[in-house]
């Protein structure tokens, strides 16, 4: 007999059951899970990441995922089942992972709707280096001019992407090292190489490393991904392939630099040669007329930023001019080289032999670990005597050579009583002439002190300073007077027009001091646009002391 109490009881009993299975089979239905294909793989490998969901609308959020992968071929998939009487919809989604880096990784909890996945750990080793012996579609090698550098030397390294089939795109990165500079030289070099009866495609790409510390340095393998038309073989062009991914790690490059010695040179220098000859040599000279000198200097194993200034000493009773020296650098035999070029201009001061001793440089010879000195010989010039009336440019005054013999002075004595005898007949003869006379000698030659000249000269200068080098800059302008001056020296004291001076000083200072060239010419073509202004040669009538030797008409 059933009590209406029991009854009660029985339908509270019954209720709670039914909710107890209600939510449990909404737990069932809201499991969420995910799980990697591979947990252990090389760098450059992908790995797929798979998630599975019972929330129908609930899709992953992949964005913590970015920072240390790189996600590709996104997948999706719905599946209905029943079971114990229910549907249930399921969700599976897939992403293949690539990863950024080495070492063992966390695949961060993931958010779907309102479940989190667990977090997953995955293995990277390094990445495979796969070779023509592998008949791998593409690699790429790697080599260094030496394993062994010194500190701060400019080391070629040099990479090499060979590929079998045609390439749509590509891209060739290659990680800068720690502890060193690494800067992309020159343009591409490409051509062709053949591996076991297959021919492949060369891509030759070449840099330069400057380790900047001692101790153990590691080049990162380079990695290319592109993609290929076809698989080489035959078949694909009959069929039609089409576009394929292709991808290729670069070996690793292991360095033990080595710092610098204690006895190495300063400025340190490392090199593998150093060559220095004399492109232009003249045997002799003149007093106050500059001599030009050219040097070579071809450096085998750096480039011209690291160079140090190469100087032409200055001889005793001689001035010293430097032009900026001009560099040539190239790429070859898998090292950096630069050819350097300077011209120097030597202005003797007096006649003689002049020695001059040949600039030189030290430097670290890295193949057998010891220092080195180079040079040019020194050169030997015969000087000739300056022209008349020319001086020596900034000699002091102790530097004036005397007679030395003291009986040369009665005939000096001699000479100069006759002289001042003749200038007191002439000034005699002179004071009888009227004061007519002089002011129609000074109508008839008025010994202006300056005049403007236009000539030829001004035309070939204004075309010079277009495009000429310095040598024949100066040469179109000592030719802008009658007769052309020795130098631009005795240029400035023929004109008269202070502008044009101070063009000619602002013009030798650009040259020799390593100047705005492009500024100076600028300036010379402002200055002498109208033609140079020369000083009058012509002595003032009042001054003149003797009568002409023809009448005038």
């Amino acid at each position: 007999m059933t009590t209406p109490g029991m009854a009660g009881w029985r339908y509270a009993l019954t209720f709670a059951l039914v909710a107890l299975f209600a939510c449990v089979a909404g737990v069932l239905r809201a499991e969420t899970r995910a799980w990697l294909d591979r947990d252990r793989i090389a760098l450059g490998e992908t790995t797929t990441l798979n998630v599975e969901t019972d929330e129908a609308v609930a899709v992953p959020n992949w964005t913590v995922l970015a920072r240390d992968f790189e996600l590709s071929g996104h997948t999706s998939r719905r599946q209905v089942e029943i079971r114990d009487g229910r549907q249930i919809e399921r969700a599976l989604f897939g992403v293949a992972l690539r990863p950024r880096r080495e070492g063992l990784l966390t695949v961060p909890p993931l958010q779907v709707g309102g479940a989190r996945t667990e977090p997953l750990s995955l293995t990277v080793g390094p990445a495979a280096v796969r070779s023509a012996r592998d008949g791998a579609a593409a690699f790429v090698e790697a080599e260094v001019e030496t394993p062994s550098p010194y500190v701060q030397q400019a080391v070629g390294y040099t990479l090499r992407l060979h590929y079998a089939v045609p390439l749509a795109s590509g891209q060739l990165e290659q990680p800068t090292p720690e502890g060193a500079s690494l800067q992309r030289i020159g343009n591409d070099i490409t051509y062709s190489r053949e591996f076991d009866g297959r021919r492949y495609n060369v891509v030759e790409r070449r840099f330069l490393l400057v380790p900047g510390r001692s101790g153990a340095l590691t080049i990162p393998g380079a990695r290319f991904e592109g993609r290929g038309t076809g698989g080489g073989g035959f078949f694909d062009g009959l069929f039609d392939r089409g576009p394929r991914q292709l991808t290729a790690n670069g070996p690793a490059t292991e360095l033990a630099v080595r710092a610098m010695p204690g006895t190495a040179p300063q400025p340190w220098l490392p090199l593998r040669n150093l060559e220095m000859r004399w492109l232009e040599q003249p045997e002799r000279g003149r007093v106050g007329v500059a001599t030009t000198l050219t040097l070579e200097a071809t450096f085998d194993g750096a480039v011209g930023t690291q160079l140090p200034d190469v100087a032409l000493p200055a001889p005793d009773g001689a001035q010293v001019f430097a032009e900026p020296p001009q560099y040539d650098e190239r790429f070859d035999e898998g090292r950096p080289r630069v050819r350097m070029t300077r011209r120097f201009s030597i202005v003797p001061g007096a006649a003689g032999p002049l020695r001059v001793a040949a600039p030189r440089v030290a430097w670290w010879d890295v193949r057998a670990g010891a220092a080195r000195s180079s040079a040019p010989p020194d050169l030997t010039l015969a000087v000739d005597p300056g022209e008349a009336g020319e001086a020596s440019p900034d000699m002091p005054p102790g530097d004036i050579p005397d007679a030395g013999d003291g009986r040369v002075w009665p005939w000096l004595a001699g000479l100069f009583a006759l002289l001042w005898l003749a200038t007191g007949v002439v000034a005699w003869r002179g004071s009888r002439r009227g004061r007519a006379g002089s002011a129609r000698a000074a109508a008839d030659d008025p010994g202006a002190p300056a005049g403007v000249q236009s000539r030829p000269g001004a035309q070939r200068l204004s075309a010079v300073l277009q495009a000429g080098d310095p040598a024949e800059v100066e040469a179109a302008l000592r030719g802008l007077i009658d007769p052309p001056a020795a130098d631009i020296d005795a240029l400035r004291r023929a004109l008269a027009d202070p502008g044009q001076h101070d063009a000619l000083v602002q013009w030798q200072r650009a040259r020799w001091g390593g100047g705005d060239l492009v500024a100076a010419r600028a300036s010379l073509r402002r200055a002498f646009r109208a033609g140079p202004v020369v000083r009058s040669t012509a002595v003032p009538a009042d001054a003149r002391v003797l009568p002409p030797l023809y009448p005038r008409r």
